[in-house]
């Protein structure tokens, strides 16, 4: 059985049933873990010298270290301005890359709640990566992300 999507920016899917759940439960674990700040624990969901690119940081975050100090970063300062911020991935799109890799599409959205207040939208982008099989295990190499804010690249 394999999980199929359709042709577009993102290409065909044709992975396994398997693979396309536990691809599914790496974005959701990932996102708990950042937003209840188990630092350490998130930078675990990539590989040892994973690398996180995203335009909305002065430079790419890369290795395990850098990244849990990333996430306690992202966590602490949202606990400082009395909100809580929530990651919500959706519209996942992951086709095959090579032996045991991925190439994976995602819609982005942080979401933040001020504390006895309302909520809003932080920003809404989207998220490619390389996510690779180590040990059995997903685990995200590379993560670019591209801001619905910004203009495109050509």
């Amino acid at each position: 059985m394999t999980a199929t999507g359709t042709e577009g920016a993102v290409g065909a899917t044709d992975i396994d049933a398997l693979s396309f759940v536990e691809i599914h439960q790496l974005y959701g674990r990932q996102s708990h873990l950042i937003d209840e700040g188990h630092a350490v624990e998130w930078a675990a969901t990539f590989t040892a010298d994973g690398e996180f690119h995203s335009p909305s940081y002065p430079a790419p975050v890369v290795g395990a270290a850098a990244l849990a100090d990333f996430a306690r970063g992202f966590f602490t300062n949202a606990s400082v301005v009395g909100e809580v911020h929530r990651h919500v991935l959706t519209n996942i799109v992951a086709r095959p890359a090579g032996t045991d890799e991925l190439e994976v599409h995602a819609y982005l959205q942080i979401v933040a709640t001020r504390i006895g207040g309302d909520s809003r939208l932080v920003r809404f982008t989207t998220v490619t990566d390389r996510v690779v099989r180590e040990d059995g295990q997903w685990r995200i190499a590379r993560r670019t992300v591209r801001r619905d804010d910004q203009a495109p690249q050509s």
